[in-house]
Parts: C-alpha cells; sequence; structure tokens
C-alpha cells in the first residue's frame, strides 16, 4: 500500500519533460518546422516539436519556411529536447528569446497542431498549440484561408 503511495504521489510531481537543451545560433532553414543550429562547433539538424508545417510542393509551404526564417535565422535558439526522430534529427521545442517558434507557426496559419505526437508535450503546450491553431483556423490565416488543406503527413503517405 505505501508503495503505490509514493508511486502515486511521484506522478503528481511536476516532471521536466525535457532531458536536454542545446542552445546556438540558426545556420538554415529548411523548411516550415525544420532547421540546422550550429552549436560549440557542431551543426544539429533540428525539428520542431508539436507542429508539422506544410511540405515542399504544398501551398504555403515557402510562407512556412519564410516565416520560420524571419523568426529564427541568424539568431541564438534555444532547444530543448528529449529525442530524435528516424532521421536523427533533433526534436524539441524551439526558443528565441524565450518565445514558443512552434507556437508562433501556429498562431500564424502556418502548420498544424501535430496531434499524433501530442502526448510528447506538456499540458500547458498541448492546451495552447490546440487553442493556437482553432483561433488561426476561425479566422482563415495562412493555410486555413483554402477550403480543404491537406495536411502535410496525408500528403507525405500519397507520395
Amino acid at each position: 500500500m505505501a508503495v503505490r503511495t509514493i508511486l502515486f504521489l511521484l506522478f503528481l510531481l511536476p516532471i521536466s519533460i525535457y532531458a536536454d537543451e542545446l542552445v546556438g545560433r540558426t545556420v538554415h532553414v529548411s523548411d516550415g518546422d525544420s532547421f540546422i543550429v550550429l552549436a560549440n562547433g557542431t551543426e544539429f539538424r533540428v525539428r520542431i516539436q508539436g507542429i508539422d508545417a506544410p511540405e515542399r510542393r504544398q501551398p504555403y509551404s515557402r510562407k512556412a519556411r519564410e516565416s520560420l526564417a524571419e523568426q529564427i535565422a541568424d539568431k541564438e535558439i534555444t532547444v530543448q529536447y528529449d529525442k530524435k526522430d528516424r532521421y536523427g534529427r533533433i526534436v524539441g521545442k524551439v526558443l528565441v528569446n524565450d518565445n514558443d517558434v512552434g507556437l508562433v507557426q501556429l498562431q500564424r496559419g502556418l502548420a498544424w497542431f501535430y496531434r499524433y505526437y501530442q502526448q510528447e508535450l506538456s499540458p500547458e503546450d498541448k492546451a495552447a498549440y490546440a487553442q493556437a491553431e482553432d483561433d488561426a483556423r476561425q479566422k482563415k490565416l495562412g493555410l486555413w484561408s483554402d477550403n480543404q488543406p491537406m495536411p502535410p503527413w496525408e500528403f507525405r503517405r500519397m507520395r
């Protein structure tokens, strides 16, 4: 009984979901949700956690890339992360001056909230990302101005 109580209390403690932090300067923006950062003389490929931006050859791909570049190009960024994807990219929350870059992409209507991976986000980020996408949809911002924008994961599956 005591073990169950201790485990339950440990579950309630706030735990940082990020194990590592990378601080560096952005040297290349690949698309609306990925880029390369230079840290300690090493280049790291990074994908923004919790969002999925249009793929090349999809509407709003260029605008999503330009929006990301405007936020992070040649700027010092912080990436809080705990995983890499199957392509070896760091997947994490990206901050510039404490501003959440992924959240801004959603607010501008230039990315989808990637709900498939929402369990990897903090409850606060999950709520903020869902609200940002909903607001952009209602205001018909960016890709939401199209009648039926195709999510990137569907576009990739078709290819």
